[in-house]
């Protein structure tokens, strides 16, 4: 549950912060309705498979932290709102996209990095260090391979290409791996506090 929670707070926090700061800003729409309802609807499989994932147990009852449930989601979210915007300026700035291919080139960046948050949010340690159940992983991929497919070839969304995918793909793979690590630090911060 604790888990569970650190990654919704922490995804509303990146997507909705995102998504209303980039309209109020920049006076654009970073992702069309469509594109949200094709978020959620991608984020429902692997959230479900949560409930089997493989996580480290309390030999004895747990309470709720809240405070530092909402101090880590905040944080994972502050992260991902920052990630986010350094890859619409990419796309907006250096690359030049047009605002279609942006759309769905933020889709992707958006449906990808969602999915890195639930594996970092998932453990207190680095993610590697609780391997995530089968059925996770599994899900992981199939909405994964299936958002990149929609934007590259086109399928509902504005088809961007592989070029575009992989440069989206290798810049959340990289800020995810460095996420995990602030992660960690800012938990072992939090442990030392009390």
């Amino acid at each position: 549950m604790t888990n569970y929670s650190i990654y919704r707070i922490s995804e509303t926090i990146r997507v909705l912060l995102f998504i209303t700061v980039t309209i109020i800003a920049f006076q654009v729409y970073p992702v069309t309705a469509l594109m949200i309802v094709l978020l959620a609807i991608l984020n429902d499989l692997p959230v479900i498979t949560i409930a089997y994932d493989n996580v480290k147990f309390s030999n004895f009852p747990e309470s709720w932290n809240m405070r530092q449930v909402l101090e880590i989601a905040t944080f994972l979210g502050t992260i991902g709102v920052f990630s986010s915007f350094g890859m619409f300026l990419i796309g907006r700035d250096i690359l030049h996209l047009s605002p279609l291919i942006l759309q769905s080139f933020m889709y992707l960046k958006l449906s990808v990095a969602g999915h890195t948050v639930l594996l970092a949010a998932r453990t207190k340690g680095h993610f590697w260090t609780v391997r995530p159940a089968n059925i996770l992983i599994l899900a992981i991929i199939s909405t994964q391979l299936t958002a990149t497919l929609l934007t590259v070839y086109g399928i509902l969304l504005p088809a961007m290409g592989w070029g575009l995918a992989a440069i989206v793909w290798g810049y959340t793979l990289a800020l995810f791996l460095v996420t995990d690590f602030l992660k960690v630090a800012f938990y072992n911060r939090l442990e030392r506090r009390g």
